[in-house]
């Protein structure tokens, strides 16, 4: 198992923990119309309290689930009952999808020590492990933010990218919205990506539902043209999958990775980015 991974052999042994927190990450694009908060109540993993991605979030910006300020976010996961002293996990019910999100801005936030459950909700539910239903509270703890700015890229630094290619960019949408053949999701958005991004989609990172190790993984980047010497940061539709996109490529020993939050959402909103296509 890799560094920021646990096992659900793992995770069963240790429910039973006094410092352990288990944060149900699910999350799923609008046009999938399904509710995670709804699915979480109906049958969540053991102790498991929900991290809702699109209320810890920045709530000044018209973007969907950015990063909130180190206060709110340090403010907010206390109130879950993450602690400094806490061990976290986290899960998602694609498997590995958003809990990659939630583990990037834990990163960003000073704590890199935050494991995610290989194979996530689907395989704990395939091995017939406990599943409970309803909410889940647990008394506030306080929580200590250390914001790490490499972690984070702005849209100033992806413009600079753009103009002199000092860094790698990698975008994890997939292919047809990469080049602007499919519309996407959110309304308003053109079509295409940025000049001299590269296009890795993010469903290519994994296989049911676990990350692909990590050979197979250098292998996919070195297919696609990526340099893990070099500096990269990763984009996306709204800063999902770029989360999960670098931590694979950190698992495969990328070291300098950052993500642009804002990603798509708010490069092809705008009037004065170029897109290519």
């Amino acid at each position: 198992m890799t560094a920021e991974f646990v096992s659900t052999d793992w995770l069963a042994a240790h429910l039973g923990d006094p410092d352990l927190i288990v944060l149900d990450c699910s999350w799923w694009l609008p046009t999938l119309n399904r509710d995670a908060r709804q699915e979480y109540l109906d049958g969540h993993l053991p102790s498991a309290v929900f991290f809702d991605i699109d209320a810890i979030a920045d709530t000044h910006t018209d973007l969907p689930h950015m990063l909130p300020s180190p206060a709110d976010f340090a403010r907010l996961v206390g109130d879950l009952g993450v602690g400094d002293d806490s061990t976290i996990v986290l899960y998602d019910e694609a498997g590995f999808g958003s809990a990659a999100r939630v583990s990037w801005e834990f990163r960003a936030m000073g704590r890199t020590d935050v494991k995610l459950l290989a194979g996530g909700g689907p395989k704990w539910r395939a091995e017939n492990r406990p599943i409970e239903a309803g909410e889940v509270s647990k008394a506030p703890k306080t929580f200590t933010a250390r914001p790490v700015a490499a972690e984070l890229a702005t849209l100033a630094e992806v413009q600079t990218i753009v103009s002199d290619r000092h860094r790698q960019l990698i975008d994890a949408r997939p292919a047809a919205r990469f080049r602007g053949e499919a519309p996407e999701p959110r309304a308003g958005l053109r079509g295409g990506h940025m000049p001299g991004a590269i296009g890795l989609p993010a469903t290519e990172l994994s296989s049911n539902g676990l990350l692909k190790s990590a050979a197979e993984l250098k292998t996919l980047f070195e297919a696609a043209g990526i340099d893990l010497h070099r500096p990269i940061v990763t984009t996306c539709g709204s800063g999902i999958t770029a989360a999960a996109l670098a931590l694979a490529l950190r698992q495969a020993g990328a070291e300098d990775v950052a993500v642009y939050d804002g990603s798509w959402a708010e490069w092809g909103g705008r009037s004065d980015t170029p897109v290519i296509t």
